[in-house]
């Protein structure tokens, strides 16, 4: 499970394995070093909002943040490997006005080959 405690774990970890200090990224997010601090210990609130700013300060995914030391539940290398299979049972007419709808007038000739 996913808690606010381990985005900020994680936060901390990057942010100590990329050798940035907290004075760099509160300056960045413009606010005080001593804030910052007080955010990543968990006593102040992270709001989607801050977690972005600070994803785009690592220049890193929200999600491979919050997954850290893993990648995101995705690979962005393998993208085009993924596919995906829509099946839907119509009527013929219905079928190609779909088949229209979604190849323009090529569906004929999609539809022979």
């Amino acid at each position: 499970m996913i808690t606010k405690e381990k985005i900020l774990e994680n936060i901390s970890k990057i942010r100590v394995n990329k050798k940035i200090t907290q004075k760099s990224i509160a300056e960045f997010l413009e606010i005080e070093q001593g804030s910052y601090s007080l955010l990543e210990r968990g006593e102040r609130d992270l709001t989607i909002d801050r977690l972005l700013q600070i994803a785009i300060f690592f220049k890193m995914d929200i999600v491979d943040i919050i997954t850290y030391p893993n990648k995101g539940s995705y690979n962005k290398e393998n993208e085009e490997d993924i596919k995906a299979i829509l099946q839907i049972e119509l009527k013929k007419d219905k079928k190609d006005q779909v088949m229209k709808l979604i190849f323009g007038d090529n569906s004929l000739e999609i539809l022979n080959n």
